[in-house]
């Protein structure tokens, strides 16, 4: 990892955003990145608070020895609409997750956290066409898996967030522009789902509420998938459930770890945004 005093007036800088700030792990899978291959790089978390977002952003403009940064919860919806330009997919998801500065200041942003997520999921090698799931949360974060995993050839995927109205517009969109997967809300009595992801933050803290029922863990196929967007604590307590029913669990170490070369080669201009 890179310390403190490797760091000099010509490392080239990256950051990530969010708040709190102190579970994320990717400081420490970057900085290992740029020490391993010898490059004179490294990247700096900052805890921001909301209101200070957009002042960030206008100072990233002006910050020469910045190649960009990376944004987690809650930061990525405003982050997209402060920025000049995004992928595709990030429009859609009105949402991004890294973003790049370019030399004249412009910033670009991607929104990989979907992307991530499948892949890990197919490193496991577990296939997901023609399968169910069920999405808890349909913040940035779950939005973006939704889309990854209608993309995919999902056959059905219910969703639930303590937010009705959210959950409901995700499901509008994802009915328009993925009619061959059948976007519900979740509704009714527990039904075998093959996958489980909890997007929401809850678990993250020791005093959280369980974020997926244990009726829905139990009703789960012996095959089923639970997942996790949260990477600290590595193993939630809605893992910890599902590993007692004796289910395959993914991490959301796993997810960070398989977004981290997405989210490198848009920081190195390698993607195009």
């Amino acid at each position: 990892m890179k310390r403190c005093d490797m760091i000099g007036a010509s490392t080239r800088l990256v950051a990530i955003i969010g708040s709190p700030i102190t579970q994320v792990k990717s400081p420490e899978n970057f900085n290992r990145y740029f020490e391993d291959i010898g490059l004179d790089r490294a990247m700096i978390a900052l805890d921001l608070k909301a209101r200070h977002v957009a002042d960030f952003v206008a100072m990233v403009r002006g910050w020469e020895n910045l190649d960009g940064f990376v944004v987690t919860i809650p930061h990525k919806s405003a982050v997209a609409a402060l920025i000049d330009e995004v992928s595709p997919r990030a429009l859609w998801l009105g949402a991004v997750n890294v973003v790049r500065r370019h030399p004249d200041g412009r910033l670009s942003g991607d929104m990989t956290d979907g992307t991530g997520f499948v892949e890990a999921l197919r490193a496991r090698g577990f296939a997901l066409k023609g399968k169910s799931a069920l999405l808890i949360g349909a913040g940035a974060a779950g939005s973006a898996i939704a889309l990854a995993l209608a993309e995919t050839g999902l056959a059905d995927l219910s969703i639930q967030d303590v937010e009705a109205e959210r959950a409901s517009t995700l499901v509008d969109k994802l009915t328009v522009a993925f009619p061959h997967c059948c976007s519900a809300l979740m509704v009714g009595e527990a039904r075998p789902f093959d996958l489980v992801v909890n997007c929401s933050p809850a678990g993250m803290f020791e005093l959280d509420p369980q974020p997926v029922a244990q009726r829905i863990i139990d009703a789960m196929p012996p095959e089923g998938m639970a997942a996790e967007v949260i990477t600290s604590p590595e193993l939630t307590p809605f893992l910890r459930a599902a590993l007692a029913r004796g289910l395959a669990v993914q991490t959301g170490v796993e997810m960070a770890m398989a977004q981290f070369q997405l989210l490198r080669k848009v920081m190195d201009g390698a993607a195009h945004v």
